[in-house]
């Protein structure tokens, strides 16, 4: 059996994207280890069919943590028999290659991200240039690879020469339970990151007769919640952190409708298609979210959301007011969130996962 091993430095608990990646592949047949970090906070690893690994570090953040990670992580991966060794973005790629060059084995790389897109690296140019550079030498080395949305892949086609694979970051598909959208509860999921302009959502909910559930945790967190302090809206905008992926599909049933929204502070948020765009439409939830030209292709299709042009407060208000009072609206968007749900799932995105590494070991 062929063993791949994937490289993050997550958390392994939260990364709903590899355990689904995980689990597909062993159904398939091939051995699969994930590597992540172990964080102070790191609840105890779920049982999976896979092999799971936290590799422990002295440092937490900054460039001191990322090149202690790189170095455990090759120590790891060069004393690890494998066959393949895959990459999940650019902060792990550099070990990844230099062992497959040492042992002469495949190497996959999978851009869950633009990396040096991000708002967190665009925003520090000494930063930006590090990671640009890095992405300059290493992405072309890459031959075989693949990404969540056809944007990136032609963007890394134009800049980089490689052509990837598009393995969009969907639900599995499961039994859902129609919620009857009785509480207006506007809810986001994902990153309290700067660069997602959460601020002005949070000030847009002034003119907004409802509640905000925000399920994450991120370097804003602090920042958001003197955000809603200083706006009097304590009572509207609740915080509940980090949930697991099974906790968090409780939740979002429970909401009657989700935003997803980024600032276009770099070319990662314009191009971006979020994994929490997927998991409203299978919740069944109406959504307010970007006019980027991944979110306007699936909208084009099957109307699942409001798109909006920016994040100034009022226009996000009213977007939101918009599906809160147009009872015909909502239910045609949450009508075809159920019919856009059997269409886009895991089920049948996993067929091209599976297909590019039969592909790639020739089998």
């Amino acid at each position: 059996m062929k063993k791949i091993i994937f490289t993050v430095t997550n958390d392994l608990t939260y990364d709903q994207r590899m355990q689904r990646i995980c689990t597909s592949l062993v159904s398939a047949g091939y051995l699969v280890e994930l590597v992540g970090r172990k964080f102070s906070t790191s609840p105890s690893l779920i049982d999976t069919n896979y092999v799971q690994k936290r590799l422990n570090c002295w440092f937490k953040r900054g460039k001191f943590f990322y090149f202690e990670y790189n170095i455990r992580l090759f120590l790891f991966l060069l004393f690890t028999r494998a066959d393949c060794i895959c990459a999940i973005d650019l902060d792990t790629i550099i070990p990844c290659w230099v062992v497959s060059k040492l042992k002469g084995i495949k190497r996959v790389y999978d851009a869950h991200e633009y990396f040096s897109q991000l708002y967190e690296v665009v925003s520090r140019p000494t930063i930006y240039q590090l990671w640009h550079w890095i992405e300059k030498k290493m992405i072309p080395r890459f031959k075989n690879g693949y990404t969540v949305c056809q944007s990136i892949a032609d963007e890394f086609s134009k800049e980089h020469g490689v052509v990837y694979e598009v393995i969009r970051n969907v639900p599995v598909l499961n039994e859902l339970k129609i919620s009857l959208g009785n509480e207006k509860i506007i809810l986001y999921q994902g990153a309290v990151n700067k660069g997602r302009d959460l601020d002005k959502l949070a000030e847009s909910m002034k003119s907004v007769d409802a509640e905000l559930w925000i399920y994450g945790n991120g370097n804003y967190m602090a920042e958001m919640k003197r955000v809603v302090e200083k706006n009097n809206i304590t009572d509207k905008v609740k915080f509940f952190g980090m949930l697991s992926p099974s906790e968090l599909k409780s939740k979002i049933t429970q909401a009657y409708l989700a935003v997803n929204l980024f600032g276009r502070k770099g070319l990662n948020q314009y191009l971006s298609l979020a994994n929490k765009f997927f998991d409203y439409i299978h919740a069944g939830i109406p959504q307010v979210t970007m006019n980027y030209p991944e979110y306007q292709k699936i909208n084009q299709q099957y109307e699942i959301a409001i798109l909006i042009d920016d994040t100034d407060p009022a226009e996000i208000a009213g977007a939101i007011n918009k599906l809160l009072n147009d009872q015909m609206l909502y239910k045609r968007l949450k009508e075809n969130c159920l019919k856009a749900r059997e269409e886009l799932n895991w089920q049948k995105e996993e067929r091209k996962l599976i297909s590019f590494y039969r592909n790639l070991f020739n089998e």
